[in-house]
């Protein structure tokens, strides 16, 4: 069964502590959570206010299941949190 591992680096644009910074960070984790069903955590710069690295995984039985789902969470980023840019992404799928 394969597994897909998304991982974005977002860029928290005039965050000024980590307190805001969860605060950002939670309903992006959520959303992504309940709309795909996405095991989701912060898992790189988390002493950087201004920076933070979330890692989704999708376990599925098709890999192209999890790259169309990968694509759909890239979406959405994008359209629903734009002040929250991501400039690096990575998809791994592990079978």
């Amino acid at each position: 069964m394969p597994v897909g591992i998304f991982t974005f680096t977002l860029r928290l644009i005039g965050c000024s502590s980590l307190k805001e910074k969860r605060g950002r960070l939670k309903p992006i984790l959520h959303s992504l959570q309940r709309h795909y069903n996405l095991s989701t955590a912060e898992t790189g710069h988390q002493d950087a206010w201004q920076q933070s690295e979330i890692t989704c995984a999708l376990a599925c039985s098709d890999a192209r299941v999890i790259e169309r789902v990968y694509q759909q969470v890239k979406n959405e980023l994008a359209l629903n949190w734009p002040e929250e840019p991501v400039f690096s992404e990575q998809l791994e799928i592990v079978s």
